[in-house]
């Protein structure tokens, strides 16, 4: 059977409720769906991507579920929670009971997200549960943020694509760890820092220690072509005409506007590898707001 690309939500939700995976979208990236107390489609999740069964998954909410079901928030992370959600952040907190071991990679903690766009919250509101959504690709490349991404990358192993369009953010959610008074980033995104020490009045902490929540690892968002990093456009150039005199191909990445390079920078690295570029030039963005974020992704594509 072919994968279909639908706009339909009922549909969605059905092939949900029978065991199936989905392409679902939402504001940050495309996620590959399943209802997170399912283990049979869960464990499909797992399969599809390629993806490590102790490597935790973030459980999406609808903005009318009952968050304490699933999690511990603290004050500070209820604070950050109304002020955010929906949105393209993730609170990684004590888990309840309900939660199963092979949602958390049998960790003591849960990551937790409400996603602000309309499509997902409908599916959200129809299933009648959470779903897990880690990004509708292979395990370590590089993340969907259309439809037709999805079906390039998995084909006929996700049952059907739910299609809400291009994601309005282009990389995936800020990752909190907040299991004490004090807050950690784990994974950048567009809520940065600065956003969250003004919401809550506390400074934050880089990420230290073992991956403990998804994008964690040193290697990541990975296209097949070899991926570098050059400090300004300048420099990208002068690579690129070194490389063309020896007939190797290769593409440039970059964009002054940080909200734009968010949103085409997985687009371009993978026009890079369905163009059989052999080498993409990043140029590094400012390492303010989204161009933290960027500079992650980019910077864990090199390290593949």
């Amino acid at each position: 059977m072919t994968t279909r690309i639908s706009r339909d939500v009922a549909l969605a939700a059905s092939v949900l409720s029978n065991d199936g995976i989905i392409g679902m979208p939402t504001e940050t990236v495309y996620g590959l769906a399943a209802l997170a107390l399912n283990e049979i489609a869960v464990a499909r999740v797992f399969s599809t991507k390629g993806r490590p069964t102790n490597h935790p998954l973030i459980v999406h909410l609808s903005p009318r579920d009952n968050i304490e079901r699933w999690g511990v928030l603290h004050e500070i992370a209820q604070t950050i929670a109304k002020a955010v959600w929906p949105g393209p952040i993730t609170l990684l907190v004590p888990r309840t009971r309900l939660v199963p071991d092979w949602v958390t990679g049998g960790r003591d903690t849960v990551a937790l997200r409400i996603p602000s766009h309309p499509m997902a919250i409908d599916l959200l509101d129809m299933v009648g549960d959470a779903l897990v959504a880690p990004s509708a690709n292979r395990f370590g490349q590089v993340s969907p943020t259309r439809a037709e991404h999805v079906l390039q990358d998995l084909g006929d192993d996700v049952d059907l694509i739910l299609d809400g369009g291009p994601c309005e953010v282009g990389v995936e959610s800020t990752i909190v760890e907040c299991i004490s008074e004090s807050l950690q980033i784990l994974r950048p995104g567009k809520i940065t820092a600065m956003q969250l020490a003004e919401i809550t009045g506390l400074p934050l902490t880089n990420d230290e220690g073992p991956s403990r929540a998804p994008g964690m690892m040193i290697s990541h968002y990975a296209p097949h072509a070899r991926v570098e990093l050059c400090t300004s456009l300048d420099e990208a150039t002068e690579r690129g005409i070194a490389y063309e005199s020896k007939k190797i191909s290769y593409s440039i990445i970059h964009h002054d506007d940080l909200t734009k390079y968010a949103l085409s920078v997985y687009d371009e690295l993978r026009t890079a590898d369905l163009e059989a570029v052999q080498v993409v030039l990043a140029v590094m963005p400012a390492a303010e707001g989204i161009g933290l974020a960027i500079r992650d992704r980019l910077t864990k594509a090199a390290a593949h």
